[in-house]
């Protein structure tokens, strides 16, 4: 049996609508886009969800919208995708390093004693699927010692009076906090729909509006739009209509818009994803986490409990007392009984290219030790109970051959 890591969903519904969008005549941006965007803010239960061509642009978009620059800091977790730093350092600002907590979020007690008056924004990360705690953040960035700290440095910023909070739930579509969705209690929620994730329009990303001085978010939308296509008063399919060619530019906006034809793959995932896809995904987890539970080797991820739901979008299995040699090795047992799996993730710190700025792993020893014997098992609703089963299987017969 072969076991590939996260194969993108399809069924005859999605080929139906890639079909309908090539058969229209028309795949960029366009009807589908529009479409997804109102099932994304749908799911979030908000009014207005903007698509862009990945998750990285649309947290550059929402930075840029905020003001971030230069000799500003960002708020990060240590333990993420690199994405989550570079969309600050594209815009120069200085991504500031937080460890993780167990559950590999982001946290928040040490958030506080990393906020200075050049803090602009916090970023964290719904890691796998599993919701920050959002409204302890809310709690702190509200509080009187913060805003005296915070300084304004445009009339956006002097409205919230406090850092600004984007949440990356890049894994994180349809968790739940507090019986709510997460993404009421970020000012922002950026999604991707990535190929590897939960629904996928093979590359791509959403930003879910949630600014707490307005509930009118039109105008933020319709910045965001005009922003993405280069600043551009029309869209290509507007001016694609009869007469409809004069358009002007406002604004040195950004190439960051989702095309129809990639908009149609996620389109008919999304309609599905609560009653079906995602409940096969918290099925599946479930199914692991009951068969772990007879091992004293495996940590299993955080799942739904009284205050949170997750999205289950990885199943973040950790083995106790293994190295981070062990770990590899395991990773090299499951391949060879063709199971692939992965590790999620390496922690910034590691990379190069934030190593060679100054930051180092050592400062963050939780990241690295939840980094070091975690493994990454396949997780997806097209996984059969065969499957399961000889996942699980295979991960028992590698783990015990190399801690033996």
């Amino acid at each position: 049996m072969k076991i590939p890591f996260s194969p993108p969903y399809h069924d005859e519904a999605v080929e139906a609508e890639v079909l309908d969008s090539l058969r229209s005549g028309w795949i960029t941006t366009g009807p589908k886009v529009r479409s997804l965007e109102q099932e994304t803010a749908k799911i979030s239960e908000l009014t207005h969800a903007l698509c862009c061509n990945s998750a990285t642009s649309a947290m550059m978009l929402v930075l840029h919208w905020f003001g971030v620059s230069r000799g500003d800091e960002v708020i990060v977790p240590a333990y993420t995708y690199c994405a989550t730093a570079l969309a600050c350092l594209h815009l120069g600002a200085t991504p500031v390093m937080v460890d993780c907590g167990t559950d590999f979020n982001l946290d928040i007690s040490k958030v506080e004693d990393a906020i200075t008056e050049k803090t602009k924004v916090i970023i964290p990360v719904d890691i796998a699927g599993w919701p920050c705690d959002y409204d302890l953040l809310l709690q702190l960035l509200n509080s009187k010692k913060v805003r005296e700290i915070f300084v304004a440095k445009n009339e956006v910023q002097k409205a919230l009076g406090r850092p600004l909070i984007l949440s990356d739930a890049a894994h994180s579509l349809g968790a739940k906090l507090n019986g709510k969705p997460a993404a009421k209690f970020a000012d922002f929620t950026v999604y991707s729909f990535h190929a590897v994730k939960n629904v996928t329009t093979a590359e791509g990303g959403a930003i879910v509006i949630n600014w707490p001085i307005t509930s009118d978010h039109e105008q933020i939308y319709k910045t965001f739009k005009l922003w993405s296509l280069n600043g551009q008063t029309k869209d290509a399919f507007s001016k694609s209509q009869a007469g409809g060619w004069k358009y002007d530019i406002v604004y040195p906006g950004f190439k960051m818009n989702m095309p129809d034809i990639l908009a149609a793959i996620g389109l008919a995932q999304i309609r599905i994803y609560s009653d079906v896809l995602l409940k096969k995904r918290k099925a599946i987890a479930e199914y692991y986490n009951s068969y772990f539970k007879a091992y004293n080797w495996a940590i299993v991820p955080p799942f739904n409990n009284e205050r949170k739901e997750t999205a289950a979008h990885l199943y973040l299995l950790r083995i106790d007392n293994c190295t981070e040699n062990q770990r590899d090795q395991i990773i090299d047992e499951l391949a060879n009984l063709n199971v692939a799996v992965n590790v999620h993730f390496i922690p910034m710190p590691m990379l190069t290219v934030f190593k060679e700025r100054g930051y180092d792993i050592s400062k963050f020893p939780k990241a690295y030790e939840q980094y070091s014997n975690e493994i990454s098992l396949p997780l997806y609703p097209q996984l059969t109970l065969d499957q399961q089963d000889y996942i699980l299987n295979s991960v028992k017969k590698s783990v015990e051959k190399i801690l033996s």
